[in-house]
């Protein structure tokens, strides 16, 4: 009965919609491409840089073995920043859109504008998806949704990425139509 399910699982997997992953190895290979991708977005890879293999591994096996402490012991490094800094150099983010030709948009944004007042939800919305962004007299045609909640479009996006950003250390932000009901 389990080669059963298994071989019907193996044929009917959805190949057009997900990414195959062979083998543990190639999910933690992904994973820390990904957080490397982040690091270098947020602090020209200078933090994972400076860990060791076995932070990389002790960072994984907590994500992997669902050990928040062991993660966040490792992760902590990566979202902080110095204070003169005043946040991360770029906010590492994928929007998601229903209706989009590509999977996800990515391209650098900065967590503060060039007049030094923090960029916000809205601004990046506007600036990547404008036609999700509300009009001026409110009317919302689409969700702007992270970890499903509707955060504010004031919300900053230094804060977000802190707070909100997925383990991978990227802020994944859906953008879905608004519901009619």
């Amino acid at each position: 009965m389990e080669i059963f399910i298994f071989q019907w699982a193996y044929l009917n997997f959805p190949a057009k919609d997900l990414l195959r992953c062979q083998s543990k190895d190639v999910i933690e290979a992904h994973f820390m491409s990904s957080v490397k991708e982040a690091d270098a977005l947020k602090h020209k890879s200078q933090v994972i840089n400076e860990m060791q293999k076995k932070d990389h591994k002790q960072l994984w096996m907590g994500l992997q073995n669902d050990k928040f402490d062991q993660f966040w012991a490792i992760n902590r490094k990566l979202m902080e920043y110095l204070p003169e800094e005043g946040g991360f150099r770029y906010i590492p983010f994928r929007i998601y859109q229903a209706t989009g030709e590509r999977p996800y948009v990515q391209k650098l944004f900065r967590p503060v504008a060039s007049d030094g007042k923090p960029h916000t939800l809205g601004d990046i919305v506007k600036e990547v998806c404008p036609e999700a962004h509300p009009t001026e007299d409110g009317e919302k045609k689409y969700q702007v949704v992270i970890h499903g909640i509707e955060p504010l479009m004031e919300t900053p996006l230094q804060w977000l990425s802190e707070h909100l950003s997925y383990p991978d250390n990227f802020l994944h932000i859906s953008i879905i139509p608004q519901p009619t009901d």
